[in-house]
């Protein structure tokens, strides 16, 4: 079900795949014509469950400074593996920026891995890859390409995948920004738990004062017996959050005390700028803002890739800040103990040229 969801976001030009697929690579496959652009993606319900499980999630960016002996830096910028490790304030603005690039295959420009955790004995019920990125920095990247990435499960070698809704390039304050998406539940229930990899999401390099990104989110809903009956919603979109972004929740009969988690997958959050927030609320109660230790109230679009737990799940590489990329995933806290039947999330960007992309929620049910 795909509701509509919140007030209306900026334009932003959008295109959709009609066939999302896996293959291997060398494999004969029909490629379908984009549908004609839309106005705008608003962001709506992709997926909705009343089930004892949650939500797991593995990310990581794809687009980082630039260190290398024959390209040092330019005076006024920063040491880029202090920025990579959150010791300076720094955003990709400052930077040449370059690709990771972790497979260690020639053919490949970028790819990163990061790991999957799903409970033992649990069944995945639905999956999805986002990925997006910046094609304007120093360099101008296709957008006939944004639609097609390579992912390859735990142990396993790369295949192609192709995705079932495109964002068109969105242009804006010297970004052309885009993001895309698949279903995967087929291929994660396969590949299950471990570190995941993918390479080539298209996003550009080089120096701009808008800067480079890109990464990727994998998203897995599952239905796991031994935990608590919980609501599971997942939504997307992609805009420019030039003015703010709500997503309700709907069918939510929390209990008193309920507990939860929400995830968010955004891009190009700086980190030190002030004014992105992350809020929810029940009826009948003020906001309560989402934050944690590696995550403020009040710059929760700081180019992180953050989960609750004492362990964080690996990353390859894993670093402290993505220079914009953010994939978060917050506990809700105390803001639930009167339980409700309504809630509202809200993301605001007052000072970043940021877009969100996905957001997806499990809140414990009666």
């Amino acid at each position: 079900m795909r509701n509509l969801l919140g007030p209306l976001l900026c334009r932003a030009s959008a295109s959709a795949l009609v066939l999302a697929s896996v293959w291997a690579p060398g494999t004969a496959r029909a490629t379908a014509p984009p549908a004609p652009e839309a106005p705008r993606i608003p962001f709506a319900e992709r997926y909705h469950a009343l089930l004892r499980g949650g939500f797991a999630r593995a990310a990581n960016a794809s687009v980082t400074c630039r260190t290398t002996p024959d390209e040092p830096s330019e005076p006024s910028e920063p040491p880029c593996q202090a920025a990579r490790e959150g010791q300076v304030f720094a955003v990709n603005g400052d930077f040449d920026m370059s690709y990771v690039d972790v497979d260690g295959d020639p053919l490949t420009y970028d790819s990163s891995r990061a790991e999957l955790r799903l409970p033992a004995g649990s069944r995945v019920t639905y999956a999805r890859l986002y990925w997006g990125g910046n094609l304007l920095a120093g360099e101008q990247k296709p957008a006939a390409d944004d639609g097609r990435v390579l992912i390859a499960e735990p142990g396993g070698a790369y295949k192609e995948l192709l995705a079932d809704t495109v964002v068109g390039h969105r242009t804006g304050r010297g970004a052309d920004a885009f993001q895309a998406s698949a279903d995967v539940t087929g291929l994660v229930r396969s590949g299950g738990s471990g570190l995941w990899t993918v390479g080539q999401v298209n996003a550009a390099a080089g120096r701009s004062g808008a800067g480079a990104w890109g990464g990727w989110t994998l998203v897995v809903a599952y239905e796991d017996p031994a935990q608590p009956l919980r609501t599971l919603s997942l939504w997307d979109g992609f805009d420019s959050l030039d003015t703010p972004a709500e997503v309700r929740l709907n069918g939510l009969h929390a209990p008193r005390g309920a507990d939860g988690r929400v995830g968010l997958v955004a891009y190009n959050g700086d980190r030190g700028s002030a004014g992105d927030s992350l809020t929810y609320t029940t009826a009948g109660h003020a906001p309560v803002p989402l934050q944690d230790s590696a995550d403020p109230a009040d710059d929760v679009l700081n180019s992180t890739i953050n989960e609750p737990g004492p362990v964080r799940a690996r990353r390859e590489p894993a670093y402290a800040n993505t220079l914009g990329y953010d994939s978060d995933v917050f506990d809700l806290g105390t803001g639930l103990a009167h339980g409700g039947d309504q809630l509202t999330f809200r993301l605001v960007s007052q000072r970043d040229a940021a877009w969100a992309g996905a957001l997806f929620a499990a809140v414990d049910a009666r």
